[in-house]
């Protein structure tokens, strides 16, 4: 007799999936199972992703067995999907950057937020290595925080200022999946080990997958960070610190002013109805930042990506 149950997917490797069992109600709840996708899924070009809450068919005859035929057979409530890296659902994504060795790359970061924008994951913004150039740290703190970002400036390695995103994360992670991106060597590893010593992440196995380059970004594994069946999840992947930037093909142009939270409230004061913040007169995106009320790195991101985007084509 064929039954089904509700589950997360939390792995995906060629084809084969690692299901989480979330109904609390089956006699299966909290334990992984081995899934192939329905056919039906395919034909209709839905790729299962790390993330997806599913519907597992099953035969309950065999559903001890080691051989039980488990089906991945629906996909519910998807809000969100990202190719690169594999992963849906995601709620919040923490961009991390060090305060110096190696020195934050501001244009990079924001690409990577006005990603997250667009596709409704809120950015959390994360300032490591404190230690290494306080003044440096607090600049860019305050260059989030103005624009409106949950900013959190700490030390891991000294494990002073850990506290506050680790509460942040209590109250907002529950039922959530958050993943954290940055480039290699700015401490990542060593904050996730602050705040999932659970998890038993090794730096050195990070290091090596981020070394691995590409090839990381078809593998995203989710790691629940408890026993319930509404815990909050962290995707382990540096899928996010392979993109290809230049090419930049996540969004269009007309989708770009939606990605700066901070030009919101000037929308429509500007002198000419199309004007595109860059460089017109009478820009109340300009004066703004004239004004010191919109961070000018920010703008000067906005321009950058205004210009790639403008200038490529479509077909791309």
């Amino acid at each position: 007799m064929e039954t089904t149950v509700k589950g997360k997917i939390i792995k995906g490797v060629g084809g084969l999936y690692t299901v989480l069992v979330t109904d609390s109600l089956s006699e299966l709840s909290g334990s992984t199972l081995r899934c192939r996708a329905r056919g039906a899924l395919r034909h209709n070009n839905l790729t299962p992703l790390a993330g997806d809450n599913v519907l597992v068919a099953f035969d309950s005859d065999k559903a001890s067995s080691e051989d039980a035929n488990f089906v991945i057979d629906e996909i519910v409530d998807r809000k969100s999907a990202l190719i690169r890296p594999p992963l849906a659902n995601l709620d919040y994504l923490f961009v991390t950057m060090a305060a110096a060795s190696p020195a934050p790359i501001l244009p990079t970061v924001d690409k990577l937020i006005s990603i997250a924008e667009h596709n409704g994951i809120e950015p959390v913004i994360v300032i490591t290595k404190r230690e290494l150039d306080e003044k440096k740290a607090d600049e860019i703190y305050s260059i989030y925080s103005k624009c409106g970002f949950n900013t959190f400036c700490l030390s891991a390695k000294e494990n002073v200022g850990v506290e506050p995103i680790d509460q942040f994360i209590k109250q907002n992670l529950d039922g959530k999946i958050a993943a954290f991106a940055g480039a290699s060597g700015i401490g990542k590893s060593t904050l996730l080990n602050r705040l999932f010593p659970e998890l038993e992440l090794s730096t050195s196995e990070i290091s090596r997958k981020i070394e691995r380059g590409r090839h990381t970004t078809r593998e995203v594994t989710l790691f629940p960070l408890s026993s319930s069946h509404d815990c909050g999840y962290i995707a382990d992947t540096p899928g996010f610190s392979m993109l290809d930037f230049k090419r930049f093909d996540f969004f269009e142009l007309d989708d770009l002013f939606d990605t700066m939270r901070e030009f919101r409230p000037y929308l429509g004061g500007c002198r000419y109805t199309k004007c595109s913040h860059t460089k017109e007169q009478d820009c109340a995106i300009i004066e703004a930042v004239k004004r010191g009320d919109i961070p000018r790195t920010r703008h000067e991101s906005y321009v950058e990506l205004y210009d790639i985007l403008k200038t490529r084509k479509k077909w791309d």
